[in-house]
């Protein structure tokens, strides 16, 4: 309980708040998230790499890849799971690129894997947690996703590179890799 100060009165905490009452989900298969994912807007496909199944998407016209980690006592169902968003690198990389974003941004971390530079973000499911707040996990991802491409704008060698690459924007695609070399093709927007 807590106390109302204009009437001095002891109210229930929730009320006055719009109480969702939502199953905790302790794991999440690969369709109920692909069934998150397609609600909050997105495409999403099934691919198989290595023998794990994976979802793959985009945002901001960029592809990035659901790859799901440790596996729950419940069979088909994940404790978490890890987006990833990679870029191929085309010429020299900046140093300050990987260090100044993990230095100022939270949530997700961006390193350098070969000729790709990857930003990923793990969401964590067992312990609980609710479908809305898998879908805010998405909303964070989109919105670093953005501030990742503005990251790299911010840059102008990189925006000269990436500017020779879009040249014609609407037949422009961008090679874009998952684990392991796996590449997708996605359209610029």
């Amino acid at each position: 309980m807590k106390t109302d100060e204009s009437s001095r009165r002891e109210v229930p905490a929730s009320e006055g708040l719009d109480v969702v009452h939502e199953a905790v989900l302790e794991a999440v298969s690969v369709e109920q998230l692909g069934d998150i994912f397609k609600t909050a807007g997105y495409r999403v496909t099934a691919a198989e790499q290595n023998g794990m199944v994976q979802l793959m998407s985009a945002s901001q016209g960029v592809g990035f890849a659901i790859r799901f980690g440790n596996r729950s006592v419940v069979d088909g169902q994940y404790l978490d799971y890890t987006l990833s968003c990679a870029l191929q690198v085309q010429g020299e990389l900046p140093a300050e690129i990987v260090s100044d974003w993990n230095r100022a941004k939270r949530f997700a971390r961006l390193w350098v894997q070969a000729q790709f530079l990857v930003l990923e973000m793990d969401i964590v499911v067992g312990g609980g947690v609710t479908s809305r707040h898998l879908r805010s996990t998405i909303e964070l991802w989109d919105r670093l996703i953005q501030e990742f491409l503005l990251h790299l704008r911010n840059r102008p060698a990189l925006a000269a590179e990436a500017m020779k690459q879009q040249a014609p924007v609407s037949a422009g695609t961008q090679t874009l890799a998952g684990d392991e070399g796996s590449e997708h093709k996605a359209t610029l927007q």
